[in-house]
């Protein structure tokens, strides 16, 4: 339980610091939130997307969830997304998976029971569409990494056919899309793939593999 105090502790020496460096810091957080990006990502709590962007207090709204799916019956990012584009006025929304998800890695074998389970069923069908482009590699990381560029891309292709990005690509918005994957060997972003209002959806192959 010492972690608790800790964490409090450290809380309390961040907001001095803040404070020390600006005095109106936490006054100029009232005014309101204008962030740049959507932020679809995985939960692993070793993938801190703020950390890694150095993007700005308020520039990426954040979804977070395991394997970073996109599911139009999971309520919460579809409310999520409907509130950044149409609220919030964000025109770039990015998926970012990370090599190494252990979501992505325990799809390829025996599903745990229980919610974990019934979520991460969801990767398994993006598995048994792609399944020969991933079994055809032999080493299991591979297999794993080969199945989150994948997943990112089918995951991509769910978001732009939901009807909040229809109706803004209908609205004429320069909304795009963004498919990356994070690194965590060398804390690098690798693109993947782009999608906006011009793409043709039904042309959008599998990504070209990034890590090799």
């Amino acid at each position: 339980m010492q972690e608790i105090p800790q964490l409090l502790l450290h809380n309390r020496a961040w907001a001095a610091e803040q404070l020390a460096e600006d005095p109106e810091f936490f006054t100029r957080r009232l005014d309101g939130q204008k962030p740049a990006f959507l932020w679809i990502g995985c939960s692993d709590s070793r993938v801190q997307p703020d950390h890694f962007t150095q993007a700005a207090p308020g520039g990426l709204f954040v979804h977070r969830n395991i394997a970073n799916l996109v599911r139009p019956d999971d309520a919460n990012l579809m409310a999520v997304l409907d509130f950044a584009v149409m609220t919030l006025g964000v025109n770039e929304i990015v998926i970012c998976g990370h090599y190494g998800c252990g979501g992505i890695a325990a799809s390829l074998g025996t599903l745990p029971s229980g919610p974990v389970g019934h979520w991460l069923s969801h990767v398994v069908d993006v598995l048994n569409d792609h399944r020969s482009a991933v079994e055809c590699l032999h080493d299991h990381d591979e297999r794993v990494n080969r199945l989150v560029e994948i997943n990112v891309r089918d995951q991509l292709l769910h978001l732009a056919q939901t009807p909040t990005v229809q109706a803004a690509f209908a609205q004429g918005r320069p909304l795009t899309l963004h498919g990356w994957v994070y690194d965590l060997r060398d804390g690098l972003i690798k693109p993947l793939l782009d999608i906006n209002a011009a793409t043709n959806l039904e042309d959008v192959g599998a990504p070209e593999r990034v890590l090799v």
